[in-house]
This record gives C-alpha cells, structure tokens and sequence, in this order.
C-alpha cells in the first residue's frame, strides 16, 4: 500500500508540474538595468518607481515579471560587466537601461560612455530581448561643451539602433520643488510616480506588443 501511495503521489504532483509549466512559460520579465534612480536611493523601497512599475502592471492584468538589477553608483561599466550574467539569469523580453548619470557626473568620456551603452543594446538584441534606453542629462557646471556631448549620447543611440528612448528620466522632475532630494542629484518619494509616468509611455507598447504576441 505504501508503495502504490508513493506511485499516486508521484502521478499527482507530475500533473501540477504540467499544468504550471505553461503559466511560467507565458510569463515575460522586464530587467530593469539602472543606478541608484532606479534602486531607491533615499526612499523607502516600496515607493520607489520600478514597485510601483510592479503595481501597476498587477493592476492592468498584464502577465509580467519585474527584475530590478539596479545598484547604486553604477556606471555603464559596470552594468556592461553584469550584463550578461543578468540576461542568462533572467532571460529578459524586455531591458530598461538607465545608466550614464554616474558616468557623467565623474567626467567620463562621452565616446566610451556611449560605447558601453551600444554594447549593452546589442547584447540584449543578440538574446532577442527588446532595449528600453532611458536618457539622461548632467547639470550645466559641467561646461557646455560636456553637457551637450552627454546628452546626445541617448538620441545618437536611439537613432542607431532605432531604439526606443526615454528623452530624459527627470522631465519635470529636477527642476520641481519638493522633487529632489538634498544632494540635489536623487528624487524624492514624492517624485517617484512621476518617473513612472515618464517611462511608462515608452513601455507599456513594448508590454501590450509583447503579450498579444
């Protein structure tokens, strides 16, 4: 009895395995690549934009996993480092890169900027994964000539690659009362559903494509 107990048992949890096995199978994942505008720097972590990103796409039914590989700190460097091990890990459809900000607030070279970025579009179209590219600009102390250059980082890919592009992450963010917190470099809780709302138009085409796909 107690082996044919064992056999039943065995039958029963096979069949829950397939009928699970579809219901992952159809689930997509958005990686979100980001610094620490995207890991909650300074916020509790339940405000911050990429759960409220998670919030939202509960909300609309939408059959999605989000992924936040954000650090604080990070550079396009880094995030091209970590890439690959991310995309093995996850198997993304859909990357949101927003990095850069770190890179030019340190000086980085524009030219060496924009390579890393244009590695990390192809890496992730080389899985068949769709980039999100979020733009990006520094403050102006850095010299005209070095603000111009960075931000045209984000179009010149965009045109490139013929990606799609957030045109600045802190649109009508930075320059608000009450939106950036005291360094003046990171949004406050309260800025957080706007920097949903300045991403989501970009990505919720990418998410309705994908699941009627």
């Amino acid at each position: 009895m107690h082996t044919i107990s064992l056999y039943v048992r065995s039958i029963v949890l096979s069949a829950l395995l397939l009928l699970t096995l579809p219901a992952l199978a159809s689930q997509n994942t958005v990686l979100v690549l980001g610094d620490s505008l995207s890991a909650a720097y300074g916020v509790p972590s339940e405000t911050a934009w990429v759960e409220l990103l998670r919030d939202r796409i509960e909300s609309q039914d939408l059959d999605w996993t989000v992924v936040n590989a954000s650090i604080s700190g990070e550079t396009t460097d880094g995030g091209l480092r970590r890439l690959p091990g991310l995309l093995e890990a996850h198997d993304p459809t859909i990357v949101v890169i927003e990095l850069g900000g770190n890179d030019g607030l340190r000086g980085f070279p524009p030219n060496v900027i924009e390579s890393n970025l244009a590695n990390m579009i192809e890496q992730v179209r080389d899985t068949g994964a769709t980039p999100l590219l979020v733009g990006m600009q520094i403050p102006p102390n850095y010299g005209q000539r070095y603000t111009t250059m960075f931000a045209d980082i984000f179009p010149t890919l965009s045109d490139r690659y013929n990606t799609v592009l957030v045109p600045f992450f802190l649109d009508g963010i930075y320059d608000q009362d009450g939106l950036m917190q005291g360094d003046g470099i990171h949004p406050t809780e309260e800025a957080q559903p706007r920097l949903l709302d300045n991403i989501w138009p970009k990505l919720e085409p990418l998410l309705n494509n994908q699941a009627s796909s």
